[in-house]
């Protein structure tokens, strides 16, 4: 995997990890913040894994 693949999966990773932290300081959590956060990561790194790592 090329250095920049993995720069890109790094960045989009500590980005997408700071917004989650700052929904669960910021709101309780309940079943609808969960469903968010895990269909957040499914639409951010499916679609990036599917093209970079699974050609």
């Amino acid at each position: 995997m090329k250095t920049s693949v993995i720069l890109r999966f790094v960045i989009l990773g500590l980005l997408w990890l700071g917004l989650v932290g700052y929904i669960l300081t910021h709101t309780p959590f309940t079943p609808y913040i969960a469903f968010v956060i895990v269909a957040s990561a499914i639409i951010i790194f499916v679609p990036m894994y599917k093209k970079y790592i699974k050609k």
